[in-house]
């Protein structure tokens, strides 16, 4: 008996002993789900000694959820995953980073992480000047367009992952890119069914850099503000009558009434034209329909990319007989730009909704907010 219990005790050692020095699955533990308030396009799932970030929603209408696992060096090295079940295993926090949206830079930024960017497709594009900067100086380097990245030049790069936006998942060179061991995370915050939500996108980012805590943070402040100039909005009893877009070719596009501007609008407490109206996406209607309803209206905002009055008045001479134009009520955000020509609502919106807010109720409401000078949109020229 005595022989018999040595033996079972040098086993039970010997197996213990291979279990810790033997990468291997994390046992699983309890999981605790990231609460999300507004975003519904992802999730985060906590293991304990790692967690899974899901991406349910990158594009409209895609048929299946990414997974990516987020775990540190030192849990990464003692730990193997079947690499089958998910889009990527990540080691965090990221210290080299390719983003290809511009909507990408301002989390980046609001978490102190814009030095980890080493790469952009269309750095023209980029309107910050923290980000300029670092751009100017080599620290970020042009990787091309989009829709033909320059793979050669992101392989030699070796970032730790690319944060693409997708519109299908088709793309030859994201392709080339998950094929040699680089993940690619697909963002889907431009989804999103209302501003809040797609600000929310920032704890996206708070992942991978282990900063959830200052995204939440972040986050919150946003969201307060938000919620504050809302209800001061809701203050004003008279609502102003608005209209939105313009033509391209033969075609007036503007938001629906599902859209996230016209979710804006409405919590600016204005009237606009088409915000009873279902489609998903803009509306594409003709002159005559706009005109017969948006003629008389008080105020226009956001005329396409138009800068100018001259410029919309040479685009179609129609334009000028709508009363917005004649009583000099029309702003735009197109003429707020970086120094290499980027507009910057395009790349602040998304994260800053209170700051479009307050834009849209600094405009539409006059006598709230007078100390503001508005961020994003400003009197046509």
């Amino acid at each position: 008996m005595k022989y018999l219990y040595l033996l079972f005790i040098s086993i039970l050692f010997v197996s213990c002993k291979k279990n810790i020095e033997t990468p291997g699955v994390f046992p699983q533990t309890k999981t605790k789900r990231k609460v999300l308030k507004y975003a519904d396009g992802f999730t985060i799932i906590n293991y304990g000694n790692y967690k899974v970030l899901q991406i349910k929603n990158p594009w409209k209408n895609a048929d299946k959820t990414y997974s990516y696992v987020l775990i540190s060096k030192e849990n990464a090295a003692k730990t193997t995953f079947n690499k089958n079940a998910f889009d990527g295993i990540i080691t965090t926090p990221i210290s080299k980073l390719i983003t290809t949206s511009t909507t990408h830079i301002p989390a980046l930024e609001l978490l102190e992480q814009e030095s980890t960017l080493i790469a952009f497709p269309g750095t023209k594009y980029v309107s910050s000047k923290k980000t300029r900067a670092l751009i100017d100086s080599g620290k970020i380097i042009e990787i091309g367009k989009n829709e033909s990245l320059n793979t050669e030049r992101i392989l030699e790069l070796q970032p730790d992952a690319i944060v693409a936006f997708g519109v299908d998942g088709a793309s030859k060179s994201l392709n080339t890119i998950k094929n040699a061991n680089i993940p690619v995370i697909y963002n889907g915050d431009w989804v999103e069914k209302s501003p809040l939500a797609k600000a929310e996108w920032i704890k996206f980012f708070g992942a991978l850099y282990n900063k959830e805590y200052q995204a939440d943070s972040i986050f919150n402040t946003i969201e307060t503000n938000y919620l504050k100039v809302k209800k001061l909005a809701q203050t004003i009893k008279n609502k102003p009558t608005v209209i939105s877009g313009a033509m391209y070719k033969d075609v007036w596009y503007l938001p629906s009434g599902t859209s996230t501007e016209a979710q804006l609008l409405k919590d600016a407490n204005v009237n606009y034209l088409w915000a009873q109206t279902a489609e998903q996406g803009s509306l594409s209607l003709n002159f005559e329909t706009v005109f017969i309803k948006g003629k008389q209206a008080d105020l226009w905002i956001s005329p396409s990319y138009y800068t100018s009055y001259n410029t919309l008045k040479e685009a179609n001479i129609h334009y000028t007989k709508f009363d917005a134009f004649k009583n000099k009520n029309i702003f735009s955000f197109s003429n707020t730009t970086g120094k290499t020509g980027g507009v910057t609502y395009y790349e602040l919106g998304i994260a800053r909704p209170d700051l479009v807010l307050k834009d849209l109720i600094k405009i539409c409401h006059p006598k709230l907010l007078k100390d503001y000078t508005t961020t994003f949109f400003k009197p046509l020229q």
